[in-house]
C-alpha cells in the first residue's frame, strides 16, 4: 500500500519524506488556506515546492466546475511538473473532464467519492485514482471503510487499473483497516501515519533494554 500525506505543510511533508515511506501528497483548497496560502500564483508556486520535496505523485485540485474551465485548469496544472496529478470532483462535468484527460495522457484523481457507483463511473472514464472520503462517511453514521471494500470488489471483478486512494482518513485504525481491505493508497495526516509506530510494549521494552545496558556498564 502506498502512503500519501494529506497536507500543504512543507515541514510535515519533509518529515514524512525523511521517514522514508512517503509515496505522494494530496492537497486541496482548504489545506492551502490552512497554511495561509492564497492567490493563484502563490498556490501554483506551492505545488512546485511540494514536488521538489517528494518523489511521488502530488494531487492538485481544479477549482472550476464547468468542463471548459476544468480542462483549462487541469492542463495548466499538469504542465507545472511531471508529478502533478489533476484532482477533479466526481460530477457530470468532472467525469467528462477525466475522460478527456485520460485521452491526453494526463493523470487524474477523482475526488469527493461517496458511493461505489461514483467510483465505477470514474474508473470507466479512466481515472488514475479515486478518492473515497471514508472519514466524512463515518461522520454521518455510515461505514466508510465498507465503501473501500465495495469498490475493491468491483474493480477486481472487471480488472480496472484505477487505484483506490482512501481519503479523509482520521486516525491510525483507518490506515490499518484500509490495508486489510486492499486499498491501493491511503492519504492521511502525518499524525495518523506516526501512530503506526506507537505501542506501549515497544516503549517499555526499549526502556528495559537501555536500563539493563546501563547496569552492565557500571
Amino acid at each position: 500500500m502506498k502512503f500519501f500525506i494529506d497536507t500543504a505543510n512543507l515541514d510535515q511533508i519533509k518529515e514524512a519524506q525523511d521517514l522514508g515511506i512517503l509515496d505522494g501528497v494530496t492537497t486541496n483548497p482548504s489545506l492551502m488556506a490552512k497554511e495561509g496560502i492564497s492567490g493563484y500564483d502563490n498556490i501554483m508556486k506551492h505545488y512546485k515546492f511540494i514536488c521538489d520535496i517528494v518523489d511521488g505523485d502530488v494531487s492538485a485540485e481544479v477549482i472550476a466546475t464547468d468542463l471548459e474551465g476544468m480542462i483549462k485548469e487541469g492542463e495548466f496544472l499538469a504542465s507545472l511538473h511531471p508529478q502533478i496529478v489533476v484532482k477533479v470532483p466526481v460530477t457530470k462535468e468532472g467525469i467528462k473532464a477525466i475522460k478527456y484527460f485520460s485521452s491526453k495522457g494526463i493523470r487524474t484523481n477523482c475526488t469527493l467519492i461517496f458511493s461505489a457507483g461514483q467510483a465505477l463511473l470514474a474508473a470507466k472514464a479512466g481515472a488514475t485514482y479515486v478518492s473515497p472520503f471514508i472519514g466524512r462517511l463515518d461522520d454521518i453514521s455510515t461505514n466508510g471503510v465498507h465503501l473501500i471494500a465495495e469498490i475493491r470488489m468491483i474493480y477486481d471483478n472487471y480488472g480496472y487499473e484505477t487505484q483506490i486512494l482512501a481519503a479523509s482518513v482520521r486516525h491510525t485504525m483507518h490506515i490499518l483497516q484500509c490495508a486489510q481491505i486492499g486499498a491501493d493508497v491511503v492519504t492521511s495526516p502525518l499524525s495518523a501515519i506516526m501512530g503506526l509506530l506507537k505501542h506501549p510494549l515497544t516503549d517499555s521494552g526499549l526502556a528495559q533494554f537501555l536500563a539493563d545496558h546501563a547496569k552492565g556498564n557500571k
